[in-house]
């Protein structure tokens, strides 16, 4: 009823949760002693507040004295008390609304953002760029969310978004150590995302020691819950025995597990399976489906092979322009496979115009990239047309 005064009847208390209704209460708690000291009767002001004035908040006190020896003959408190109940109440409406916002911030960050980037297959050194432009494009300031998350560590998405951003150096140094003791902490509140970023910490040394077998303790935990980054790790490591024993039919179930569930990364390598019969039967068609699905996904590799089966007629007909248009594609963002693949049709004229030039510029960008067939091929054309 006394927020309803104060907002003029206006106030939905249903937008609020039970933790917030029990800080207002405990706000109007600490107001009683107040609203009890504003009733007294001018004779009890004097016998029994005036005496202590010097313990008085100064404010208080003077605007007290202030009332009584202005308006003798009316009860100073209904005004004072009026003011004082709403200053309060809506500082605390302004700070709920403010926590809430936050929340929601770290909840989408976690949930929407980070979750389905990674579960994509894009990348981990794209996502900071990801996240920072997700941001902008929403107007957060990430500086007040970090300010935030470091007074704010009240459950297992705000601890793991404060550990990705002293992670990713994001509005801040990058400190892995930080970053490890914040993934942990959230690991062991059962929180996904941080189980891959500790098995990521134990993976490359960041933050803590290399060791491959707590690497892959923390990514299966992930895996087990479907995160498709972590089916992935786990799935190259029975691929390689990385661990853990070598394993192909399991390495292809999760392969297999997290290309279902949509990452592109996943549907990729789940195409090499198929197309060079690992951990499966050979399948050239299903092969060649795969690697399309994951170029419409906007994975790169997967453009690089699609090019090579258009261009060798693996689970499709031969069509040397697709091929082209593929490679000089996936070359332009960068594929040190395609720029080689690009170099060598060039070199020998196939299905375009011969340009050794062409070539050579082809080569060293991918040699550039350390692309080993690359660097040799450059070396031959190089000594050839000297």
């Amino acid at each position: 009823m006394v927020l309803r005064y104060i907002y003029g009847g206006r106030l939905s208390l249903e937008e609020y949760d039970t933790s917030d209704i029990i800080k207002i209460l405990n706000t109007l708690q600490r107001l009683i002693p107040f609203i009890k000291f504003f009733n007294l009767s001018h004779k009890e002001f004097l016998d029994k507040v005036y005496p202590y004035k010097k313990i008085l908040p100064k404010d208080l006190r003077e605007n007290l004295i202030r009332n009584f020896i202005n308006q003798p003959n009316n009860n100073p408190g209904s005004n004072i008390i009026k003011e004082v109940n709403s200053m309060e109440i809506l500082s605390i409406h302004k700070n709920l609304s403010i926590e809430k916002d936050f929340n929601i911030i770290v909840d989408e960050m976690n949930d929407i953002i980070i979750h389905r980037l990674l579960n994509k297959g894009i990348k981990p050194k794209l996502i900071k760029q990801k996240v920072i432009e997700s941001f902008n494009d929403h107007s957060i300031n990430a500086q007040d969310t970090y300010n935030w998350l470091l007074n704010n560590q009240i459950n297992s998405n705000s601890i793991f978004l404060l550990g990705f951003f002293n992670y990713y150096g994001i509005v801040t140094s990058s400190n892995y150590e930080k970053a490890f003791n914040l993934f942990i902490n959230a690991s062991g509140k059962n929180h996904t995302l941080a189980q891959f970023f500790v098995g990521n910490c134990y993976k490359y040394g960041n933050g803590t020691i290399k060791d491959d077998k707590l690497a892959f303790k923390y990514y299966k935990k992930a895996a087990n819950k479907d995160d498709t980054s972590a089916q992935l790790e786990i799935g190259y490591r029975y691929t390689n025995g990385i661990g853990v024993e070598k394993d192909f039919k399991k390495a292809f179930y999760l392969y297999e597990k997290a290309a279902k569930n949509g990452n592109m990364i996943a549907m990729f390598i789940l195409g090499l399976c198929y197309k060079d019969g690992k951990g499966v039967g050979k399948d050239h068609n299903k092969a060649f489906k795969l690697f399309k699905q994951s170029v419409e996904e906007g994975h790169s590799d997967g453009m690089e092979m699609l090019g090579h089966c258009y261009n060798k007629g693996i689970g499709t007909g031969i069509d040397k322009q697709k091929a082209i248009e593929l490679h000089q594609t996936a070359a332009n963002l960068g594929d040190k496979r395609s720029q080689n693949r690009l170099a060598l049709m060039y070199e020998n004229g196939d299905g375009i115009i011969k340009d050794i030039n062409k070539a050579i510029y082809w080569y060293k960008k991918s040699a550039k990239q350390g692309y080993e067939k690359a660097k040799n091929s450059l070396k031959r054309l190089q000594i050839n047309n000297a």
